[in-house]
């Protein structure tokens, strides 16, 4: 009886707040918390906030305890006060009470029982939907980051307990976002050393996502349920709100740790895994921020450039993916880069490809194929994106790329170019160009400018319509479907698909506007470019069908977009010229493409004549065709095109009544108000400084002058060129009425091209000359202006050994101004 009653004693004499606690747990942990007990405990604790953190660390003590004995009844009661406590007292003194909470969930965290971990994570999930009245400025939760990442990638024997504790953890991480984010010291979980645990812990999750592509896109709103038990959902989801909650100071540190994943993991290739993430990732940001990402892309891509191609594919088509949702918004000033990091990953790849090709010169094996295929799908990869983003830019911008790209270009006489191709070589720097062009074409796509000058501006025009990308078949093709983006206005492009005699042109429906003053001066100015351009196109030996579709569709274009009356009368002489090219065959082309020339000539007439509607011109283009199609259907582009067996042996046994003649149509013309007086000129094509430097076979080919750079060399040629006297000889000098007449019409012929001619060739041909004459002048100056003798002396060669001889000063001749 005496010791109890001690004990009765000693029990009276403990503190208030342990009585409490203690009578809260019942005598059979079954019976769970006793209500009524915890209503006092909970009254107490309001009444008496500063004894919070005492009943915390009881609270503390004793869960601890029963941790260590495996009382798990007696843990979940204290758990569960714990969690009433913090949800009815917010006060200034809750601040130690949620230490002493969190070092018990700690606790239950740490130990080694799946039940345990849930319970402690769900008492903290709570906790951090409590909303503090005041910042804590020392609480960190680095211990709880860590575990709950750990719990992520449980690997339990069981698989719903691995379930059960990776949902556990993504909630937890879910909690640490919230918590932090809602605090003053939000900045902490933005970390690298915290998001390099949270990222890759819900990717981990992520990963299990049995159809990725049916939740791509803006958030999704799965049921409560699903997203409870399936941790892939919910990971997604987490994800997602934790991005939403970036800010421009820590988008990179939540970014970079899913590059580190990716990689890892070996998932750019295939890398379906990789588009969803950064497809989530656009979506979830805020849209001002989307620069970020892309930055992070080009970066993460010049890291990864000695790659294999595949996985650098997998790459560009996240960056393509990435850049379908940002173009729409803000960008930012990462325009000019994406399009600069693109263009240099498009010369590596070919650079690769050629090295590759290299190596196995004279070997083929299937390695090296597969490798040069792969390459092909990083440059594909690569022009799609730079296609896509530029065809998603407002024009202003789209110009400017477009500007950009053609600087990449390599051509003659080009200042801007950047991407260096010394080392690829002729096929390199071919590959080069087409990969350019190709992206060019992507980008003009679909570009509407007001105006032509706007889409044509010299500094584009020039390099485009450059002989050096007239070197190949392909390269042909590019430009002139650029020069289509770009001239076609009215989208009749489409109507005008392939090279044919049109039976009726209003029912194509073409579209137009009256031609502008801003593209008459175009035409001025830039029109002899045009012509120039198409002429010489023609005249390549391996032209195919495709280039004649092409030739065609750009005349045509050209007369409904920017044609006039002078426009028109330019065309014709073109047309005329190029069917004398298939007729006079000075470039001993093969006959194919002879027959091809004078089928794009009767196509394009036929366009021009139905265009401008003069009956007359009408009738004699319908009466040649007729003509032809009876007589010489190879002249037709339904026939040359589908019956390349068929051809003539030679074009000049042929009579006039199959060719368009010239002073047919002056007549046509001229009796509808046109000015027919040019049309009896020829046209020559513009020669340009390139021409002349080129390794290409030019038109300044035609054009010899010869001189005699040192006197009494070549005596024996000198001889052979004197003419030879004789009767005959005489007989003509002294007849001088032949002569006469000849001068007479020579001054005539040069009269008559002086007042009719446009003033641009005229102006073309002065300047070839000029810039002949100045060529030779500048080689004769070179050879006969010889550098003075030098004290270090002159190196001759004698029996192959290289000797210096020295010439001492005082032999040395000056000139008098030089002596004093």
């Amino acid at each position: 009886m005496g010791r109890k009653g001690v004990c009765c004693c000693c029990a009276a004499l403990r503190p208030r707040y342990k009585r409490l606690v203690d009578n809260i747990f019942p005598e059979d942990p079954k019976d769970g918390l006793v209500k009524a007990d915890m209503e006092k405990l909970t009254f107490y604790a309001v009444s008496a906030p500063e004894k919070l953190d005492r009943i915390g660390a009881y609270l503390a003590e004793r869960l601890s305890r029963d941790v260590v004995r495996h009382r798990y009844g007696n843990v979940l009661i204290a758990m569960e006060a714990l969690d009433q406590l913090l949800m009815a007292c917010h006060s200034q003194s809750i601040k130690p009470f949620v230490e002493s909470f969190l070092h018990m969930v700690a606790k239950l965290l740490e130990s080694g029982e799946p039940k345990l971990q849930v319970l402690g994570t769900n008492s903290f999930v709570k906790f951090a939907n409590i909303e503090e009245d005041t910042p804590s400025y020392h609480r960190r939760y680095d211990f709880f980051v860590s575990r709950f990442s750990a719990m992520c990638h449980s690997c339990d024997h069981d698989p719903e307990i691995q379930t059960e504790i990776r949902i556990a953890g993504i909630r937890g991480i879910q909690g640490v976002v919230r918590k932090t984010v809602n605090d003053e010291l939000r900045a902490t979980i933005w970390e690298p050393q915290h998001m390099d645990k949270i990222v890759p812990s819900l990717l981990f999750n992520m990963q299990k996502i049995e159809d990725i592509d049916s939740r791509i896109g803006p958030p999704s709103s799965p049921t409560g349920g699903e997203k409870e038990e399936n941790p892939a959902l919910l990971a997604e989801n987490c994800f997602r709100e934790l991005l939403g909650r970036a800010t421009y100071g820590n988008m990179n540190n939540a970014v970079r740790p899913v590059f580190a994943h990716l990689d890892h993991h070996r998932l750019w290739d295939p890398n379906e895994f990789a588009v969803s993430c950064f497809k989530i990732i656009m979506y979830s940001i805020q849209a001002q921020y989307s620069h970020h990402v892309i930055q992070e892309i080009l970066g993460h891509l010049d890291v990864r450039k000695r790659d294999s191609p595949r996985v650098r594919a997998g790459i560009i088509q996240v960056l393509l993916e990435a850049v379908a949702i940002a173009a729409k918004g803000s960008i930012g000033p990462t325009v000019l880069e994406v399009f600069n990091t693109l263009l240099k990953h498009l010369r590596i790849s070919v650079d690769f490809e050629l090295g590759d090709r290299r190596s196995s010169a004279g070997s083929t094996t299937f390695s090296t194929s597969s490798k040069e295929s792969d390459e092909r799908i990083v440059q594909n990869a690569i022009i799609q994106t730079i296609g896509f983003f530029g065809s998603n830019l407002p024009d202003y911008q789209r110009s400017e790329i477009m500007m950009f790209i053609m600087g990449k270009v390599p051509v003659f006489g080009a200042t801007s170019q950047l991407l260096d191709t010394s080392h690829l070589g002729d096929l390199g720097t071919r590959r080069i160009q087409i990969m350019l062009l190709r992206s060019l074409l992507m980008v003009t796509s679909g570009y509407k400018a007001t105006t032509i000058t706007n889409a044509l501006p010299p500094p584009f025009l020039d390099p485009l319509l450059s002989p050096s990308l007239m070197e190949d078949s392909e390269l042909r093709q590019l430009v002139l479907e650029i020069l289509h983006n770009l001239i076609d206005r009215h989208d009749n492009r489409a109507k005008l698909r392939g090279i044919r005699i049109i039976p009726d042109v209003s029912d194509l429906k073409i579209k137009r506007d009256k031609i502008s003053r801003q593209d008459v001066s175009f035409m001025k100015k830039h029109g002899q470019q045009l012509y120039r351009h198409i002429y010489l196109g023609c005249k390549e030996e391996d032209n195919v069908q495709k280039n004649f579709e092409l030739l065609f569709t750009s005349l045509a274009l050209t007369t409904i977009e920017l044609a006039n009356e002078e426009v028109v009368i330019d065309l014709i002489r073109l047309a005329i010229a190029l069917q004398d090219i298939a007729i006079i065959n000075e470039d001993n082309l093969p006959m194919f493409n002879r027959c091809g020339v004078m089928a794009l000539v009767a196509a394009y007439l036929n366009f021009l004549s139905q265009m401008i509607a003069v009956p007359a011109f009408c009738q004699h283009v319908s009466k040649v065709i007729e003509t032809r199609s009876l007589e010489a259907s190879y002249f037709l582009p339904e026939t040359i095109f589908k019956d390349k067996s068929n051809l003539p042996k030679s074009l000049e046994k042929h009579e006039k009544n199959l060719f368009f003649l010239t002073n047919k149509i002056a007549e046509s013309l001229g009796g509808s108000g046109y000015s027919v007086e040019r049309l009896s000129v020829p046209y020559v094509p513009q020669v340009t400084d390139e021409d002349r430097l080129s390794r290409r076979k030019s038109i300044v080919d035609t054009v010899s002058i010869q001189v005699d750079i040192l006197p009494g060399n070549n005596m024996e040629d000198k001889a052979d060129n004197t003419e030879e006297i004789t009767f005959e000889a005489l007989k003509k000098a002294i007849d001088n009425n032949g002569l006469e007449e000849q001068e007479k019409e020579k001054r005539r012929l040069v009269i008559e091209k002086f007042q009719k001619a446009p003033f641009e060739e005229i102006a073309a041909q002065c300047e070839t000359k000029a810039n002949l004459l100045h060529d030779r002048l500048a080689q004769i100056l070179e050879l006969t202006i010889r550098p003075p003798p030098s004290p270090s002396g002159t190196m001759t060669i004698t029996a192959g050994h290289a000797h210096y001889q020295s010439v001492p000063v005082y032999e040395m001749k000056f000139p008098d101004l030089c002596v004093y």
